[in-house]
């Protein structure tokens, strides 16, 4: 097959600029790059290919004679021209010109590590955070509008008391890794970019314990049981999470410890709903107390009664408020929701014979209407 002009394959014209090789280039080379596009053959000849134009192009001396003489113009100078496999490695000793800030992407595909010396030390020979834990916690609804107290157990890492968090035995302490020499890094040639991995030897921890401790087993760390107080604010709604600095994990080598945080789920109440920091809940009443009006004794969130006055002619359905009788709000315990109560009329399921009778009375003197027309649905949704 024959081989395409590098121009052609870079995509740029005769009169590019170094800046413009370089930047299209570096466009190809992110694409193709074999680690991004794994076992994939296709990608790898397209990545070669801008890899062998871009080492003629981006040399004065080879691009001169490739305008010249075309590919017979470079053979023997180390890129393009004959057959065979071709030595790009001169073009590239300085990866970050090429790449600049393309190193953060290339760093993705290789473990780490795109430009030159690598990370020193590892990541436990210096402090780090502990992580952040999860705590799921079910409480009572009525505990959720007033707050309460809760006692929690969880499990959580501690730093080890017998070698205070750096894994080794007392006296004994840590050796540098002689694979990679402290780094945490190995590196190994893939064309012509020099890629990290994490050293086998030391997981990429950068040294080794020869000695670990007993209590920890080299870990720096201990499971341990906690007890904890959590305070649940008034007025808590299912869902929401409470943050508990440095309840965490303990962090490595003395790092500082993460955050617990408490998952917080309500339980229903068996009469009472909850729409913000308003409650809803429904009472029954007779159609006599609807019709003439009443006064009736309604329960509270608190477990008191309230009397409750309802209108004459009351309808199904309607819905009466009392006020600051709701949930306190969440962060000003003095403010409250309201309580809404939403009246169900209920047709008594026997009637003695007086009772019909008087209501046969009532029907022939109210003259009822024995043929309604239907209710707009306008008004059942309200």
């Amino acid at each position: 097959m024959a081989k395409r002009d590098y121009y052609e394959v870079l995509g740029v014209p005769k009169g590019a600029s170094k800046d413009d090789i370089k930047k299209a280039y570096r466009k190809l080379a992110v694409k193709y790059h074999p680690d991004r596009n794994p076992e994939d053959s296709k990608a790898e000849e397209l990545f070669k290919e801008a890899s062998e134009a871009y080492e003629v192009l981006s040399d004065d001396k080879k691009r001169q004679a490739y305008d010249q003489f075309g590919f017979a113009g470079v053979e023997g100078m180390g890129g393009g021209g004959g057959g065979g496999s071709q030595d790009f490695s001169s073009g590239f000793r300085d990866f970050e010109d090429i790449f600049g800030d393309f190193g953060d992407i290339f760093g993705s595909f290789f473990g780490g590590g795109g430009g030159g010396g690598g990370r020193r030390g590892s990541s436990r020979t210096s402090a780090q955070r502990g992580a952040d834990l999860r705590y799921n916690l079910e409480i009572p609804f009525k505990d959720a509008v007033f707050g309460t107290k809760v006692e929690i157990s969880y499990e959580r890492h501690v730093t080890c008391p017998g070698c205070g968090g750096n894994g080794a035995e007392t006296g004994s302490g840590r050796k540098v890794c002689p694979t990679c020499g402290g780094s945490g890094q190995v590196r190994r040639s893939s064309g012509f970019f020099s890629i990290a991995s994490p050293c086998p030897t030391c997981n990429g921890e950068g040294y080794i314990i020869e000695n670990p401790c007993d209590m920890c087993k080299g870990n720096g760390v201990i499971s341990k049981p906690q007890k904890l107080k959590v305070t649940i604010p008034p007025g808590i709604e299912s869902g929401k999470r409470i943050n508990i600095p440095g309840q965490g994990d303990a962090g490595p080598n003395g790092g500082p410890s993460g955050d617990l945080y408490v998952y917080v789920r309500v339980q229903p109440h068996d009469y009472f709903e909850r729409h913000g920091n308003d409650i809803y809940c429904v009472i029954p009443i007779t159609f006599t107390q609807a019709a003439l009006g009443a006064e009736i004794m309604v329960p509270t969130l608190e477990g008191k009664k309230v009397k409750v006055k309802v209108p004459s002619s009351t309808q199904n359905g309607k819905v009466l408020r009392l006020k600051n009788e709701g949930v306190p709000h969440l962060h000003n315990s003095n403010r409250r929701g309201d309580l809404y109560i939403k009246i169900r009329v209920e047709v008594p399921k026997k009637l003695s014979a007086r009772g019909k009778e008087l209501l046969k009375e009532l029907s022939e003197l109210e003259g009822e209407n024995k043929s309604p027309d239907p209710v707009p649905l306008a008004e059942l949704s309200m």
